[in-house]
């Protein structure tokens, strides 16, 4: 093990100040106290990266002494097709971030799975009796991307004990989950989601998956749940599927452009709720332990853990 790898920490200076602790902290729980965390070095001198894809750092060239890039956040689209990065590339994986995420998704699926809405916004004196949701076994759930998150999202309302189906571009398998994948995966699991939550990476192969074409495969007035990316849904498609009713309701945290325009019709639609992308967020503390860890295996000489595939772009 070496004795002092030089560690860059290249963010904007607001997450250094979140970071530099935990980070430190870290370091000295897993013996490598003695390293060099910095916010600038010279580029031949730095061993690894911790690294917000938004940070001054966009050549790689000059870091000739680079063992791994260490990402701050889940996606890595604004850095995996980087060609002057030629080292190893991992992404967040963080417990933190994944609860969050959980809860996140599990409360707006309860949310229109219960219809919560009409009663929220219906505080006018009329008094809704029998209109009663189903139980959650009879509530089919499409969870689109079941990587990290969406694999955990899915486990979850499956243990709310709803009829829960998995879609991804190549198969996986996730105990009592139904799991489709391809196309036709794609077809069988849009047709059956009333509720669809969309955790899928941003790649040319995933945006625009809901269009116009996917969207009129989901069940009248299905509703739609959106923390992954916001190039997953075409938004005049989606705008136009709400206002004929195919699509009931749309909940989005993440957009194409973000902060989201006030002009955007999103805001004014009756049946959007827009949320501010915050259905999770890296925690220092945890995150930095995640870093910390793929660190100590670097210089112990042992495979880094949640890298990017390059080709693939997540």
């Amino acid at each position: 093990m070496t004795n002092r790898p030089v560690i860059l920490f290249a963010a904007k200076p607001q997450r250094w100040g979140q970071y530099e602790a935990p980070l430190r902290a870290a370091l000295a729980d897993a013996g490598l106290g003695d390293a060099t965390l910095v916010t600038e070095a010279a580029p031949e001198t730095v061993d690894y990266i911790v690294y917000a894809p938004n940070s001054d750092v966009q050549d790689f060239t000059p870091y000739t002494r680079l063992k791994a890039v260490l990402n701050l956040w889940a996606g890595v689209e604004d850095v995996v097709h980087n060609t002057t990065l030629r080292v190893p590339l991992a992404r967040m994986v963080d417990d933190g971030l994944t609860e969050g995420m959980v809860e996140w998704v599990t409360g707006h699926v309860l949310r229109h799975h219960l219809g919560m809405d009409a009663h929220i916004h219906g505080q006018d004196g009329v008094w809704r009796a029998g209109i009663v949701p189903p139980l959650a076994r009879d509530r089919r759930v499409g969870v689109l991307g079941l990587g990290a998150l969406g694999a955990a999202c899915a486990k979850a309302l499956h243990g709310l004990n709803f009829d829960v189906t998995g879609w991804s571009r190549s198969p996986k398998s996730i105990d009592g989950i139904t799991t489709t994948h391809g196309e036709d995966g794609l077809a069988d699991t849009l047709a059956r989601s009333e509720i669809l939550v969309l955790l899928l990476p941003d790649t040319p192969g995933t945006q625009n998956i809901l269009n116009a074409r996917t969207l009129a495969l989901m069940p009248k007035r299905a509703m739609i749940v959106n923390p992954g990316r916001g190039p997953l849904i075409d938004d005049n498609a989606l705008l136009a599927a709400l206002d004929s009713g195919q699509i009931g309701h749309a909940t989005l945290d993440v957009f194409r452009t973000e902060p989201l325009p006030p002009e955007h019709p999103f805001w004014a639609h009756p049946n959007v709720t827009v949320t501010p992308h915050i259905a999770s967020e890296t925690r220092p503390g945890s995150a930095s332990r995640v870093i910390v860890e793929n660190i100590r295996r670097g210089e112990a000489g042992l495979p880094f853990l949640h890298l990017v595939d390059r080709d693939l772009g997540y």
